[in-house]
């Protein structure tokens, strides 16, 4: 007996309404340029939340907007899966506070922290619940308020990242559409060049860590560069000769947006023209695991996305986690 796909029946996203442009850093006497920004970065502007916007009034927004397009009610949720780098409290889960704005009782729900490639871990997660049987429809969502955890006088950092989530309703399907194949590695040994020293159980904060502003993220750019580079491209690669497909298949990839030059470099490696790769980073920098979502919602909107459409996503973020899945719509 064929397993049943998970099928991505629908899709929302929000983001803040303010936008930040490259040019509006002179004004915080940061030390960069739009030009700097643009030629190493590709992005533009980005969304920043402000005060009383939180990851879960953000996730719970994406959320609504999905399950209505999917026709979803809130007590016909079995799961939450909300994979977050920016959790509104250490404890309990954001996850729980989503559920609990959106009044969807008989849900359980529980928070992943698997970075920039969240969101495609949660999928895969989703997908594992509906094919075992332990659930019917399972809600995904990446949301990330990266502006509380940048230090906003650390140009390398500050000008990279945005606010916004992005959510997924999922759902049984035996029509052949839906996942055709996942892939996802990590690799811990490299942690140190993404990550935030402090603030957490080991390093709790103290007056000491706010004075180095060390509960704040740090990266080293240009390793990170490489590195998301080869394991973009590794991903790429597994989730089409898993799915039997090669780049030629593809009618469009969603890759996270991070930098438009990793961008495209992976769709160079996979045989993908960048006419059929999807990009906003420009518009959004990168939203960490809200970002592959988001652009998935916009890709439907501009028409890009049909019956048929066969998608291939990846992402790369810090952990070093990386992901990809290729999925039939």
């Amino acid at each position: 007996m064929k397993r049943p796909f998970a099928q991505l029946v629908s899709v929302g996203r929000a983001v803040p309404a303010r936008v930040v442009s490259n040019f509006d850093f002179a004004k915080l006497g940061i030390d960069t340029s739009d030009e700097w920004i643009v030629e190493r970065t590709g992005i533009k502007s980005r969304h920043i939340a402000e005060n009383g916007e939180t990851t879960c009034s953000m996730a719970s927004d994406a959320a609504r907007c999905a399950m209505v397009r999917a026709g979803v009610q809130p007590g016909e949720l079995d799961v939450i899966v909300l994979s977050t780098a920016t959790p509104d409290r250490l404890l309990p889960a954001t996850a729980v506070d989503v559920q609990a704005e959106l009044g969807a009782t008989r849900a359980a729900a529980f928070d992943i922290g698997a970075a920039c490639s969240g969101w495609l871990y949660g999928l895969v997660v989703g997908e594992g619940l509906i094919q075992s049987g332990s659930a019917e429809t399972v809600l995904v969502i990446g949301a990330e308020k990266m502006s509380a955890i940048v230090d906003w006088t650390d140009r390398a950092t500050c000008v990279l990242f945005g606010d916004g989530a992005g959510a997924t309703v999922l759902k049984r399907s035996t029509r052949g559409k839906g996942i055709l194949s996942t892939f996802m590695r990590s690799d811990g040994t490299l942690a140190d060049l993404l990550y935030r020293p402090a603030g957490g159980a080991s390093v709790p904060m103290s007056p000491q860590v706010l004075a180095e502003r060390s509960h704040l993220v740090r990266m080293a750019g240009r390793e990170v560069f490489k590195a998301a580079v080869r394991s973009m491209s590794e991903a790429a690669d597994r989730a089409l000769d898993a799915a039997k497909l090669t780049g030629n298949d593809i009618d469009l990839m969603i890759p996270h947006q991070a930098n438009i030059r990793i961008i495209e470099a992976t769709a160079k490696h996979a045989g993908i023209p960048m006419d059929k790769v999807f990009a906003n980073v420009d518009r959004y920098g990168n939203t960490s695991s809200a970002s592959i979502p988001i652009s998935l919602d916009e890709a439907f909107e501009q028409g890009r996305i049909g019956d048929g459409t066969t998608v291939l996503m990846v992402a790369f973020g810090a952990g070093f986690t990386w992901a990809s899945m290729v999925v039939r719509f």
